[in-house]
């Protein structure tokens, strides 16, 4: 069962960052979020493959999920694992040499070319070390003001750091220190600084107009590896996944109890890494977008971009096999890779600029998984056990016994779904939940409360 502690009230942003206000909207229907800087138009992308807009399944429960960040290997239990991150380590391969894309024949550019030469540019590779240990990342460049969207677990090196030095090369070869502006544990989002001109900021596309099916390229620097370019489809949207908070000891508090869906979880570092202490972890759930397209460690915090070169979502992490947890060796590349949507990665990345912080939406209540039948290993929503008083699910007037199964849009089948729709939402948001009582379908409207 998951349980959810009442919220502390989290400050709001007082609107975008005047940098998020740059540049034209990008192609593609539906409502676009504003593109970071101009950019030279490219040729079409391939004929499209078959498109499914259906849900591929429930929430995804991954024997082994590895962070897709850092260098080198972590400690991973066995197939009965939660999700995993991977510990970090610097490598000889970290020192590989800046490799921007290259064109030999320009007469013979397809698709993958034309996208990748144009979001490139926008992606950095990023070192950070604390004391003896160190790894490295991706990121990508939000605006001219040098502010760099990553990952958390990137910037804290898997939770073991709060302070760690951090340095950024950029496309064409320099190296900057960097400031971290802020990190948010909940969706393993981080935002970094860099005093640099003649920066490419990204165009960002819609991740709400993703189709499963869809031209996605990996953008980063997996093992260090900087300008990688891999290439795949989308092979589903509105995945969720459970993973660890990546919240460093004395950095910013990860979310404090398990909340509704998203159970706790032993702390999936393992031992020590190098001299530093991971501290606890708490799992979260997020949604994702998962493809096929080769991400590996180092990839974590790089571009996920589309057949236009717009960039549709943020790397974060892997699928593993499975590995012995004696072993310290990380697992690359199965085809499951996954990446948060540059929607929710947008918002997120506005709020830290503004603030410092990102704020996220909590139901107050307690929940299960409502399983389809006595003896069936599938979920048919998340049945509230208990309600907070005073909380939004109160307010809304859900009681114990109902049986949430959507919520801001988003279909929900179990309990960790639920947690990953109200944490899309920022604190404060009205939205529309749907739940079944005594076998008849009702709606409502709730204002989420704030999580911690």
């Amino acid at each position: 069962m998951h349980t959810e502690t009442r919220p502390t009230p989290v400050a709001h942003t007082d609107g975008p960052h005047p940098a998020f206000q740059q540049g034209s909207a990008s192609q593609g229907s539906g409502p676009v979020p504003p593109a970071f800087g101009a950019v030279p138009p490219v040729p079409p992308g391939r004929p499209g493959r078959a498109r499914d807009r259906k849900r591929v399944g429930p929430a995804v429960f991954v024997t082994c999920l590895v962070a897709a960040g850092l260098l080198g290997g972590g400690v991973a239990s066995g197939a009965s694992a939660l999700l995993h991150s991977a510990a970090a380590k610097t490598t000889t391969t970290a020192q590989a040499a800046i490799s921007p894309v290259i064109v030999n024949n320009t007469e013979s550019v397809n698709a993958v070319t034309a996208a990748a030469q144009k979001a490139s540019p926008s992606v950095v590779t990023i070192s950070v070390s604390s004391g003896s240990s160190g790894g490295t990342g991706s990121g990508i460049i939000l605006d001219a003001e040098g502010h760099i969207l990553t990952n958390t677990h990137v910037v804290t090196l898997d939770g073991a750091a709060a302070d760690a030095a951090v340095e950024v090369r950029t496309h064409d070869g320099q190296v900057y220190k960097a400031t971290v502006v802020g990190t948010d544990p909940l969706s393993d989002l981080a935002v970094i600084k860099i005093d640099a001109q003649g920066l490419t900021p990204a165009t960002l596309g819609d991740s709400g107009a993703v189709n499963v099916g869809d031209t996605a390229i990996a953008i980063g620097a997996p093992l260090g590896l900087s300008g990688t370019v891999t290439d795949g489809i989308v092979s589903a949207v509105n995945r969720t996944i459970e993973t660890a908070s990546s919240a460093a000891s004395g950095g910013t508090s990860s979310d404090g109890s398990s909340s509704q869906g998203g159970s706790s979880s032993q702390n999936p570092f393992g031992s020590s890494q190098q001299g530093l202490s991971a501290s606890a972890q708490d799992s979260i759930s997020i949604n994702v977008i998962q493809t096929d397209a080769a991400i590996n460690p180092g990839n974590s915090g790089g571009a996920l971009v589309n057949a236009q070169g717009e960039i549709i979502g943020v790397n974060v992490a892997i699928a593993s096999a499975g590995s012995s947890s004696s072993s310290s060796a990380q697992s690359g590349n199965i085809g499951v890779g996954f990446s948060i949507p540059i929607n929710q990665a947008k918002r997120v990345a506005e709020e830290i600029i503004s603030t410092g912080k990102a704020t996220h939406g909590q139901l107050g209540l307690s929940v299960q998984d409502k399983t389809s039948g006595s003896s069936s290993d599938f979920t048919a929503g998340a049945e509230v056990a208990s309600v907070t008083s005073g909380s939004a699910a109160d307010k809304a007037g859900l009681k114990a016994g109902d049986v949430v199964t959507g919520l801001a849009g988003r279909t929900v089948t179990d309990a960790s779904e639920l947690t990953a729709a109200a944490r899309e939402q920022a604190a404060g948001a009205t939205v529309k939940i749907t739940f079944q009582r005594d076998g008849q379908e009702q709606t409502a409207d709730i204002t989420l409360g704030a999580a911690s």
